[in-house]
C-alpha cells in the first residue's frame, strides 16, 4: 500500500492520529520531524539554527522523499512540509494525502496547553497566539487544500476520543484494522 501522508497545522493531531491509526491497522508510523532528527542526529531547531530555513527545508524534502518510498506507512508531516518546493504535488503523486481539519478555537486551545514545547509560539500571549494561528493558516491553506482528502480531527482530548477518531479515520480511508482480521 502507498503511504498515507497526514498534513495540517501544528496541533491538528497528525502525530496523535497517526500513532493510534498505526496501532489499529498494523501500518508503520513515521513522524517526519522525528525521522529527520534521527537521520541528521540533531533537533529540528538545531537544523534550523545551523542551516537556516532553506537548508532545513531541503533536508526535510530529502527525508520526505526517502520515507515516502516506503510501503505500508503513515507519515505525519511537519506543518510546513506541504508549503515548500513541490512537496504537496510529490505527496499526492506518491500516496494519499489527508488534511487533518481542526477549527481555530480547538487549535488555539491545544496550542495554549502545549506551547511550552514549541519554541515558535512559547512566548506568545493568548491573543498573539490566536492571531498567529489565523495568519499562518491563511498562508498555508492554499497548500493544505491540495490534499486528496479532509478529515475532521477535533476530538482528541482523551484516550477514548483518540481511539474513536483513529477507528473513524480507518473507516474513512477503508483501511482494514487488526481487529477486523480476527472477526
Amino acid at each position: 500500500m502507498q503511504p498515507i501522508f497526514l498534513i495540517g497545522y501544528m496541533g491538528s493531531g497528525k502525530s496523535t492520529v497517526g500513532c493510534h491509526l498505526a496501532a489499529i491497522t498494523g501500518l508503520r508510523f513515521i513522524d517526519l520531524d522525528n525521522y529527520i532528527e534521527s537521520r541528521y542526529h540533531a533537533t529540528v531547531r538545531e537544523l534550523f539554527d545551523r542551516h537556516g530555513e532553506e537548508g532545513f527545508r531541503l533536508r526535510e524534502q530529502a527525508m520526505l522523499h526517502e520515507a515516502g518510498e516506503f510501503e505500508d506507512v503513515i507519515i505525519a508531516c511537519g506543518g510546513g512540509t506541504p508549503c515548500f518546493f513541490d512537496n504537496m504535488e510529490w505527496m499526492n503523486a506518491h500516496g494519499t494525502t489527508v488534511l487533518l481539519d481542526v477549527d481555530i478555537d480547538r487549535l488555539h486551545e491545544r496550542l495554549l496547553r502545549g506551547r511550552h514545547k514549541r519554541p515558535l509560539i512559547a512566548s506568545k500571549s493568548d491573543d498573539e497566539l490566536r492571531r498567529f494561528i489565523v495568519e499562518a493558516l491563511a498562508a498555508r491553506m492554499p497548500h493544505y487544500e491540495k490534499a486528496d482528502r479532509r478529515f475532521k480531527a477535533d476530538r482528541l482530548d482523551n484516550e477514548q476520543e483518540k481511539a474513536v477518531t483513529a477507528r473513524r479515520f480507518a473507516e474513512f480511508l477503508q483501511l482494514p484494522t487488526i481487529t477486523d482480521s480476527h472477526d
